[in-house]
């Protein structure tokens, strides 16, 4: 039995039914974290058709559950996504032809404590791509709040990379709290912030999106995977 649990919005709207449609391409996403991305990406997921994603795109967030429900170790979580990606093409769920797996995971352990990291952008292939941040996920959050570039992330570029603790939350976990007033780790409507995709992706392009940089510079490249998808350019 497959340890995961599939949350897709595809043709769940009436407005959907009026032209059903099995979609020609999906993209499964893994995260490293249990809450917050699931948070985010299970919004994105009921929004994406507003978000300008097209209809004949399934996007699916694969939900770590039972023992695998807390992994987040990047390797592992590269293994254990080319293990469930064999798993779903047997049961012809993943198109090996077509389909995309996101894998989407933090660098600050890579800074800390894992080294290797070019030994893991290896492993990616046309059909296992990575998402990253450097420091965290909250990183990405913060690009959907206006001009939060240039007021909130570079103003404090070297306290974000360093990424101490301030209290009890990381730079990026903290300033995000600061401007929504949510505990990013445990309440579900920071997930809301996905209908901003659009401002977060055109912010992120200030910031480093190119793995060979991304252990030194703030970095983030999910909305440009995104975007790609949007635009049927992946």
């Amino acid at each position: 039995m497959i340890p995961i649990s599939l949350y897709t919005g595809f043709n769940q709207r009436p407005s959907d039914l009026l032209t059903k449609k099995e979609p020609y391409k999906k993209y499964f996403i893994i995260c490293e974290g249990a809450n917050t991305e699931t948070f985010y990406f299970t919004n994105l997921i009921d929004n994406k058709r507003e978000l300008g994603f097209r209809s004949t795109v399934d996007i699916i967030l694969m939900e770590k559950t039972g023992e695998h429900k807390n992994l987040s170790y990047a390797k592992s979580l590269v293994k254990f996504a080319k293990d469930k990606r064999n798993e779903l093409i047997e049961k012809e769920i993943f198109n090996a032809e077509t389909d995309v797996i996101i894998v989407i995971f933090d660098l600050d352990i890579f800074n800390a404590k894992v080294k290797d990291i070019d030994e893991l952008f290896k492993e990616e292939d046309d059909h296992l791509i990575f998402g990253f941040t450097n420091p965290e996920f909250e990183l990405f959050l913060l690009l959907h709040i206006k001009d939060s570039y240039n007021q909130i992330i570079k103003p404090n570029e070297e306290i974000i990379l360093n990424n101490q603790k301030m209290g009890n939350k990381r730079p990026c976990e903290y300033y995000l709290w600061q401007q929504t007033n949510m505990n990013s780790k445990k309440n579900p409507l920071i997930g809301n912030l996905s209908k901003e995709l659009l401002m977060a992706i055109e912010q992120e392009k200030y910031l480093n999106q190119d793995k060979e940089m991304c252990l030194e510079k703030i970095s983030s490249n999910i909305g440009q995977i995104l975007e790609k998808i949007i635009r049927g350019d992946r």
